[in-house]
């Protein structure tokens, strides 16, 4: 744009404006629409001189072209001839003015807003994109105004004057020290030793306002760095005084006067550097109190519900599920775990749970009286929240801290999961129970509570307690990264301790060690010498060396007392304690609000140094193992014991499902005929022989149907069931080996042994389906009616089968009895034994006696038996009448089985007879008969438990066959046992070392965005 001043750039707008509107006084050309300014001047000599010419001819001008040069007015003497040419149009004119006014508006509206809109596209593309570095800003900020009242809380918040009020007055200070300075520097030849240490001080106390020279924060500090520095300089003054050389022996009045005035001097400036600490605490408390309350305003924010959004990890919770996996992984690669920890260690009853719980802000330990209480280590995870809960992680249950309720059944849980830790016969166990606490204001870390420390074992306690507790102390301190927090009981002598020693051996430099003096407000009234206590904390009396030494105290010793009742009492002692106020304490390294902030900032720096070489020799585990998982396993994917669990499930689960497509006609003919091969026997020897030994049909049958009776009311449906039963399970393992054939996995096969028996072991079968089933056989043997000429051929052929397989099977016994017969002995060269040769001569006698006797009766007379034992005897065979008998009972089996075959084969045209029921017929058939009365009986009844197997039992195997699969599938010990190999193996391990490095890398990148 053109800046021309007051001056009006071109006579165009000159004579728009002073002519055509009245206007006496000129406009700047800045005062114009941009728009007018572009269109007007950019045709101006001044703005544009290396315009081009423009053609005259044919030139039209309208409202937005150039006007033309106004002529000017003629001298006085022309006569005014063009004057009034001019004033004969002005009419004219006029018009013309007016009709180009409005292409000018609307020209200039027009272009007025896309210059404007231009200008501020240009603008904005000139500032820099804010939206990478929105991540700097936390979510909760983009919401603040929304939740909070920030000018209620600006009002809420202290004057500057009323803070002015509580701090030190540092003019007063600094004059005390100068008048002791100079009242010191005529006598004291410590003066450039003293003024030597300052200059660092000062350094140091510059630095210091350069950095915190901002905001109440810096003046904190500030303040902070002042009174240790006029600590430091009441030391070196009273050192000082310590050192310089004895007084004469009659020192003159003024000597003495001034002397008193010294001490009182010093005196006074001792208590006014003890009640500016005590200002400088208050102030502190106060806010963090108020600190306190805002966080938890903060942090309450979702739960309101006005925004839902998803619940990032914090920090402390991604380390410690990091902790959690790597104390469940057992590496085979050496892999060792050292990332950091807080262990807090210490002698028995020497206040360590008291310390946790305070750290914690919650009594969540169950308490005993000198007894052992801490079983097991308990890793508990603190971290800051809105509400103070504690939770477990293996329990979505949170307890509220707040609540007493809540703290007693806390502390139950802890107690029943540290004593089902414990083995049977053990005291303590180094099974690790994780918990996590969260509250407002509680410093984040992680830290493990171990079993105390013990010298004796007890009655009651396992003969190995003492070892056990000393080599579960070992193996959390020998993590190189691990941070010791040793806690030692003020109350006792020093030389009682145990833990001391231990903690030497681990951390001989005591670069990780944290030391702890507990109960000192009983060590101050019970030591004779309080300097026993200045030589604890400054690590001159114990050789154990150590970070740092924090004196505490947990309380009065009474189970009932409060955190914040403790907390006051501590607050109590200290300020009125003369360990404090005489310097044999400093102030930052009592009570256990500033031990927590000490150990969290050890810990957090502990973190930071160790996780990614952590990090990065999972990486190298990581790839050790899946280089032996491509060389040993190629072509299989890398499924874990739960992965692989669930594929054999599937697969389980499909071969019971093949179960229903078995076809009704293939269920009958297994049914029917596993059926007949278990009740044969009994139908055969209990039945059918005993029915034939009757002289008439009528003896027979009635035989025949009272031995059916009974048989169908006692033992025919249970046999039946059995079979049935017996049969479903054949089907499913048939299934599992054809599915097995389909390449399966071999690792699937003790599995899927294991679900089949502890299905069958739970199955039962409906009790009801028996009674309907025993109703059901019952008439199918009471029908004797042969409809047609099949049925009865039918029946001839099941009886010559069976007849003809009875047979066989005898003869097999026989010849076992007997022997080999001479063809045997002569083409393979056997021999009978003592026994068989005795059988063999015994069948001879026997078969002698058939001949003669073709009608015989199935048992022998007592008669008969000594007769053949006789006739044994004289031929030279010694037998006994038991072995006669059992030998006739085959032998007339095989005899009788031969008549029945003999008398089938005659039936087979006997259908004739049986429709004149026998009447006046030499040959009667009713063993045909019965053998139709036991075929039909055995189909009805495959057919009835078809029905039952398909409609019911095959959905109740597979109902089995799920809730074995998810009980298995919830009991990691049988999956363990049931799925097994080094594959396995290798895959969990493979598994877990992913997970712990991705968990890893998570934490690592959170840390670093936090820095």
């Amino acid at each position: 744009m053109l800046r021309v001043g007051s001056k009006v750039a071109c006579m165009t707008c000159r004579n728009l404006v002073s002519t055509n509107m009245g206007v006496r006084f000129r406009i700047p050309l800045q005062k114009l629409h941009p728009l007018s300014r572009a269109i007007h001047h950019r045709y101006s000599a001044n703005s544009n001189p290396q315009r081009p010419p423009h053609r005259t001819a044919a030139r039209h001008f309208t409202s937005l072209s150039r006007l033309p040069m106004r002529p000017p007015k003629p001298p006085p003497g022309s006569g005014g001839r063009g004057h009034q040419h001019q004033r004969n149009f002005w009419v004219a004119r006029l018009a013309a003015r007016l009709l180009r006014l409005r292409y000018i508006l609307l020209g200039s509206a027009v272009g007025g807003g896309y210059t404007a809109k231009k200008t501020y596209d240009e603008w904005k593309d000139l500032l820099p994109d804010f939206s990478e570095y929105n991540w700097v800003i936390p979510d909760f900020i983009w919401e603040l105004s929304e939740q909070i009242d920030l000018e209620k809380l600006a009002k809420a918040l202290p004057e500057i004057e009323e803070i002015a009020k509580l701090l030190p007055d540092m003019d007063k200070i600094g004059e005390n020290f100068t008048f002791l300075k100079s009242l010191l520097s005529s006598e004291t030849s410590g003066e450039p030793q003293l003024k030597a240490t300052d200059a660092p001080t000062i350094a140091t106390s510059e630095s210091g306002d350069k950095q915190y020279k901002k905001g109440l924060l810096g003046e904190q500090i500030l303040i902070q760095q002042q009174i240790q520095r006029h600590e430091e300089e009441v030391q070196r003054v009273a050192a000082a005084n310590n050192t310089r050389p004895p007084p004469p022996p009659n020192p003159s009045p003024p000597q003495q006067k001034r002397k008193s005035s010294d001490k009182e001097k010093l005196d006074q400036l001792q208590e006014e550097l003890l009640r500016n600490q005590m200002k400088y605490q208050r102030l502190i408390e106060r806010l963090e109190k108020e600190n306190k309350e805002l966080r938890k305003v903060v942090l309450q924010k979702d739960d309101k519900g006005i925004h839902q959004r998803k619940v990032k990890k914090s920090l402390i919770d991604l380390y410690s599920e990091v902790l959690d996996i790597l104390s469940d992984y057992d590496s085979n690669y050496n892999t060792q775990d050292h990332l950091p920890r807080v262990v807090v260690v210490g002698d028995q009853s020497a206040g360590k749970t008291s310390v946790l719980e305070m750290i914690a802000q919650a009594r969540i330990f169950p308490r005993g009286s000198g007894e052992m209480m801490t079983r097991s280590p308990v890793k508990v995870t603190l971290s800051e929240g809105p509400h103070h809960v504690a939770m477990f992680k293996d329990s979505t249950r949170e307890f509220d801290l707040t609540k007493e309720e809540d703290l007693a059944a806390l502390r139950h849980e802890i107690e029943l999961r540290m004593r089902k830790s414990v083995k049977e016969g053990q005291t303590v166990s180094p099974e690790t129970i994780s918990l996590s606490v969260k509250g407002p204001g509680i410093q984040r870390m992680v830290l493990v509570d171990l079993p105390g420390v013990i010298s004796t074992v007890t009655a009651g306690m396992a003969a190995d307690t003492k070892e056990t507790i000393f080599s579960i102390s070992k193996a959390y301190m020998q993590n190189p990264n691990a941070i010791i927090l040793c806690i030692q009981d003020g109350s006792v002598d020093a030389e009682r301790s145990i833990v001391t020693d231990l903690v030497s051996q681990m951390d001989p430099q005591g670069k990780r060690t944290i030391f702890v003096l507990t109960k000192v407000d009983l060590a101050e009234k019970n030591l004779a010498s309080p300097n026993r206590i200045q030589q604890i904390v400054e690590g001159r009396l114990f050789p154990m060396k150590a970070l740092g030494y924090f004196a505490v105290v947990t309380g009065k010793g009474s189970s009932g007392e409060s955190i914040e009742s403790i907390k006051d009492y501590e607050e109590d002692f200290f300020q009125s304690s003369r360990l404090l106020r005489d310097g044999m304490l400093k102030a930052h390294q009592v009570t256990t609000k500033n031990l927590s902030l000490a150990v969290s900032d050890c810990f957090w720096k502990m973190v930071r140094e160790s996780v990614e070489q952590q990090a990065d020799a999972f990486k190298a585990s990581r790839f050790n193992l899946e280089t032996e998982w491509k060389n040993n396993y190629p072509r299989l994917r890398e499924l874990d014991r739960n992965e692989l669990f669930e594929k054999a499930k599937n697969e389980i689960l499909d071969e019971v499902i093949g179960l229903s497509q078995v076809t009704a006609k293939h269920w009958e003919a297994i049914l029917q005929k596993k059926l007949w091969e278990r009740v044969s026997t009994h139908v055969i020897e209990n039945i059918y022989l005993p029915a034939a030994q009757t002289m008439n049909s009528g003896t027979f049958n009635t035989t025949v149907d009272i031995k059916l009776k009974q048989w169908t009311d006692k033992q025919l449906p249970h046999k039946a069931l059995e079979v049935a039963w017996e049969t479903l399970q054949e089907e499913f393992a048939r299934f599992m080996a054809e599915y097995k054939g389909k390449d399966q996995d071999d690792i699937f096969d003790k599995l899927k042994e294991a679900v089949k028996d502890e299905s069958v072991k739970r199955h039962k079968w409906n009790e009801r389906a028996m009674d309907s089933l025993r109703v059901i056989q019952h008439n199918a043997l009471a029908d004797r009616s042969i409809t047609d000429k099949p049925q009865w051929d039918a029946a001839i052929q099941f009886m010559e089968e069976t007849l003809q397989s009875r047979l066989k099977d005898t003869e097999s016994v026989i010849d076992d009895m007997v022997g080999p017969d001479w063809k045997q002995r002569w083409l393979y060269w056997k021999n009978r034994t003592a026994d068989q040769h005795i059988r063999n001569e015994t069948k001879n006698e026997l078969e002698r006696l058939l001949k003669l006797h073709d009608e015989h009766t199935a048992y022998l007379a007592n008669d008969e038996v000594t007769t053949v034992r006789k006739n044994l005897e004289s031929r030279g065979v010694d037998i006994d009448p038991v072995l006669i008998k059992d030998t006739w009972h085959q032998l007339y089996r095989r005899h009788f089985l031969q008549k029945a075959l003999v008398h089938c084969n005659l039936c087979k045209k006997g259908f004739y007879y049986y429709q004149r029921h026998f009447v006046d017929a030499e040959l009667e058939c009713n063993d045909v008969v019965l053998f139709w009365r036991i075929q039909r009986m055995l189909g009805i009844t495959a057919n009835t438990l078809r029905q039952q197997l398909t409609n019911r039992e095959v959905r109740r195997l597979e109902k089995n066959v799920k809730e074995v699969l998810e009980d298995f599938g919830e009991d990691t010990e049988k999956k363990m046992q049931l799925i097994t190999g080094r594959r396995v193996q290798l895959a969990e391990d493979l598994k877990k070392v992913r997970e712990i490095q991705e968990k890893l890398e998570a934490f690592i990148e959170a840390l670093h965005k936090e820095k």
